[in-house]
């Protein structure tokens, strides 16, 4: 099997592209590098440009006549960034998309895996897919039109597809070769790592939740168990899209299942590294909630997939990411990396 990657230099595609190689499948990559990096696709089958750049597209397929479908985690995710400019990402996210999707018919390639999000849903535990959409942020609204637009072309197209919704991807591949490649994290165990190594305490925004120990939960899967699901699915893509009990388009989510709260977060965190890890125990924000966690269900029904690693290891992964990080990524101009 050989597929074609886009984003395959961020950080969940270059980590899907990481256990293709291992696991024996071929990979392309096709990465413009605005937020990948080229560390990560050294060595690798990959080509620099922008997914909607059709002659570019066409140059692949010629040169790769057998690739067998297309992984796309080619998007921008920032959701700050989302609410200061829209417009650039529908731009991003939604019409360069759907251009992918015609070069992708154009050149015979009929099946798509899409790498969603659950952030397109309203807060809850335990989604399923048939839950209703409430996208809060621009990021999060481009992804949920997306997915209609590829439930629309699925429907009038030979185009199939497949979504995976997930929410928080922590850890990293376990050999170290990828991983996270932005600075300072927004999510909860990013956050907690840079308070680790500054040494200040951790920020527990409301302990009256209705959960199971009053803090918020959310839902954290490790990249390397997501990868995964991603080759599970390209395996069982024409059984689960085509034939009895087959859909042109399938909705998937990933995660734990059960999620994890602030407080067990931290446990795990201390029982990573050793120590106890201080904490600052504030009132709810505005605007905060709960938090979220899908039903996972389905991905073991049609993918006969369940996570293996535990958050122990995605902390564990994270922080050794952390260490090696700038050991393997060059500063970029201008500072950062």
């Amino acid at each position: 099997m050989k597929v074609l990657i886009t984003g395959g230099a961020g950080f969940i595609g270059s980590t899907i592209a990481s256990r293709c190689l291992d696991e024996g499948i071929d990979v392309v990559i096709l990465d413009d590098l605005s937020t990948g990096r080229d560390e990560f696709v050294t060595g690798r089958n990959w080509y620099r440009g922008r997914i909607d750049d059709g002659a570019l597209i066409d140059r692949i397929f010629v040169e790769h006549p057998d690739i067998d479908a297309t992984v796309g985690c080619a998007a921008k995710i920032v959701v700050p960034e989302s609410v200061s400019a829209p417009l650039y990402y529908y731009s991003e996210n939604v019409a360069a998309g759907l251009a992918l999707l015609g070069h992708l018919l154009r050149n015979g390639c009929h099946r798509f895996l899409f790498s969603s999000s659950a952030a397109i849903y309203a807060p809850g535990l335990g989604i399923t897919e048939r839950a209703p959409l409430n996208p809060m942020s621009p990021y999060a609204r481009t992804k949920a039109h997306f997915e209609q637009a590829l439930e629309d072309v699925t429907g009038g197209t030979e185009l199939r597809a497949v979504s995976l919704r997930y929410f928080n991807p922590v850890g990293a591949d376990p050999r170290l070769r990828t991983g996270l490649q932005v600075i300072g994290p927004t999510h909860a165990l990013g956050v907690m790592i840079d308070k680790y190594h500054a040494g200040r305490p951790y920020p527990v925004t409301g302990t009256d939740w209705e959960t199971r120990d009053g803090t918020g939960i959310r839902d954290y899967v490790h990249v390397w168990d997501l990868a995964g699901a991603h080759l599970a699915a390209l395996h069982r893509f024409d059984t689960i899209t085509s034939g009895d009990g087959g859909s042109a388009y399938r909705v998937i989510n990933l995660g734990s299942g059960t999620g994890t709260t602030v407080l067990e977060l931290i446990r795990a965190f201390e029982t990573v590294t050793g120590k106890p890890m201080p904490t600052e125990l504030l009132g709810r924000r505005p605007g905060d909630n709960a938090g979220a966690y899908p039903d996972i269900s389905l991905a073991a029904e049609l993918l006969g997939w369940k996570p293996a690693l535990t958050t122990e290891q995605g902390i564990a992964d994270s922080l050794a990411w952390y260490e090696r990080r700038d050991a393997v990524l060059a500063p970029r101009p201008g500072g950062g990396a």
